[in-house]
């Protein structure tokens, strides 16, 4: 498993134009695209614009492939606090420490533009 930098950067320019969501922590089972959702998303927008959605790429899996994608952070139009929290503590779980530490990041930029902006 290796860090989507494609999706980091995405994820960082989501957050600087102010489109994320400061939800709680255990918000993301209920936020979290559906298969359906995910499927039609591909359908329309296709894999690469699937995959900036995701931090984590299994390169054993092919690219074309849902399988290859892992550790959402948002819904296909906002990043979501709880996703980022929901993905760092899966991250250090299975010791994915560049994925670990790049969720790490992202939260502590959501938790400071959400500060900025009361």
């Amino acid at each position: 498993m290796k860090l989507n930098d494609a999706a980091v950067t995405y994820a960082r320019g989501l957050l600087r134009r102010g489109e994320f969501t400061d939800d709680d922590r255990d918000d993301w089972s209920e936020h979290a695209p559906s298969t359906d959702q995910e499927n039609d998303f591909i359908e329309k927008n296709g894999i690469t614009e699937y995959a900036k959605w995701h931090l984590g790429e299994d390169t054993d899996m092919g690219e074309d492939t849902k399988g290859r994608y892992h550790f959402p952070y948002g819904d296909f139009q906002q990043l979501h606090r709880c996703a980022v929290i929901s993905g760092e503590s899966r991250a250090g779980q299975y010791k994915h420490e560049a994925i670990e530490k790049a969720l790490k990041e992202l939260l502590n930029a959501i938790d400071r533009k959400a500060a900025d902006d009361e």
